[in-house]
């Protein structure tokens, strides 16, 4: 079962420590790796651009959110080619017919040790901050607010540059 299963249980925040013998980056917060800001593609956009756009500024995958905010899913630049290439989608069509709505969120406040649990499984994590937003009657909600996306070779670049050995 998942649920006695430590790697599972800490990526999804029911535990904080796995590792008895933890490496030194371990416990530092996910704001070290000093991730640039990401690109963010809007749904309506469709797979044409989205491919132009990933290919013209360098990226193989962006978060696809809603104007208002809400984390629609990730688009990657070989899916949404395989996709087209296959015709299970045309590149007229918007890029919420080729996103991946299954990715895992990961904070900046949060440890390395959770991230690498997370990229044990994943690809790539989405970075999210929360932020507090009041409206027009003073009434107040949190937001989350896509920061980056981070890989296993961002946290293995910064490993290596780092390492106190």
């Amino acid at each position: 079962s998942k649920f006695l299963n430590d790697k599972w249980m800490m990526k999804n925040g029911f535990l904080n420590d796995v590792q008895e013998h933890k490496p030194w980056w371990w416990n530092m917060k996910v704001q070290k790796l000093n991730l640039s800001a990401s690109l963010i593609l809007l749904p309506e956009v469709s797979c044409q651009k989205a491919i132009e756009i990933l290919q013209e500024k360098g990226y193989d995958q962006a978060p696809v959110v809603a104007e208002s905010g809400l984390i629609l899913g990730m688009v990657t630049l070989s899916n949404t080619l395989t996709s087209v290439l296959a015709g299970n989608a045309q590149f007229s069509d918007p890029i919420t017919k080729v996103i991946y709505d299954q990715f895992s969120k990961i904070g900046l406040e949060d440890s390395l040790g959770k991230l690498s649990c997370i990229l044990e499984n994943d690809h790539f994590a989405i970075v999210v901050h929360e932020q507090m937003q009041f409206n027009g009657n003073g009434s107040s909600f949190m937001k989350q607010m896509v920061f980056g996306v981070v890989t296993a070779m961002d946290l293995l670049t910064f490993v290596s540059r780092n390492d106190k050995k």
